[in-house]
């Protein structure tokens, strides 16, 4: 018997009754968890730059293609993530779209890099702000369902450094500081994804199954 066989053969008792893994399962996660290493690697790599070298304009275009790869990342990372409410993922999914579209308003209208336009232009947030939403929303759904340490600090972390300069009460080595937490966070988190089994990212899919009946008899 192949390990692929094993996997699909083995049972697992779930909520409302038994079920099997099958290789679409296992596929749908690793998608998940490269989407999740595409945004975490795009997000480090760009707010190295803004740290280290926050005035240098080449660096300064470089964040507009890093933060698309950003966005594509948790794009496919939001397609393929196991969620039981499927209003909770749609919501997400939602999120994910608007901050999508305001960036692409916000970079082909302003003459400045996309990440300097944000800088100086705190309200853009109220579109934009909406992408790093749906990331919250995956830092929350992680720290409820297996109690991530790491998640924890960014799911009210994320909000807090937008919101504060949003608002303008974060002072710049604050705002540095914070982003860095962030940064070094997020690739613990994803590296830490990377290594994790497979199953618990599936979930008990027999609630999966129930739900979708429950919808059906409604419907």
């Amino acid at each position: 018997m192949t390990l692929q066989q094993e996997w699909e053969s083995e049972v697992y008792q779930g909520q409302f009754g038994e079920f099997t893994i099958t290789r679409d399962d296992r596929t749908s996660v690793i998608v998940y968890r490269t989407g999740l290493v595409l945004a975490a690697l795009s997000f480090a790599v760009g707010s190295a730059m803004v740290l280290f070298q926050g005035d240098n304009p080449t660096f300064l275009a470089l964040l507009t293609p890093l933060y698309a790869l950003f966005c594509l990342g948790l794009g496919v990372s939001l397609v393929a993530i196991h969620i039981y409410m499927e209003s909770l993922h749609r919501v997400l999914q939602l999120f994910w779209g608007i901050g999508a579209i305001a960036a692409i308003a916000i970079a082909f209208s302003s003459r400045e890099p996309l990440a300097l336009s944000v800088y100086h232009q705190p309200t853009s947030l109220f579109g934009i702000g909406f992408t790093f939403a749906a990331l919250t929303g995956i830092y929350f759904k992680e720290a409820f369902c297996f109690n991530r340490l790491e998640t924890k600090f960014l799911t009210p972390l994320v909000p807090m450094l937008l919101l504060g300069h949003l608002a303008g009460i974060l002072p710049m080595v604050g705002e540095q500081v914070l982003l860095g937490i962030w940064m070094v966070l997020f690739i613990i988190f994803a590296i830490r994804k990377v290594v994790q089994p497979i199953p618990p990212d599936i979930g008990d899919k027999s609630v999966f199954t129930y739900l979708k009946e429950k919808r059906a008899a409604h419907s």
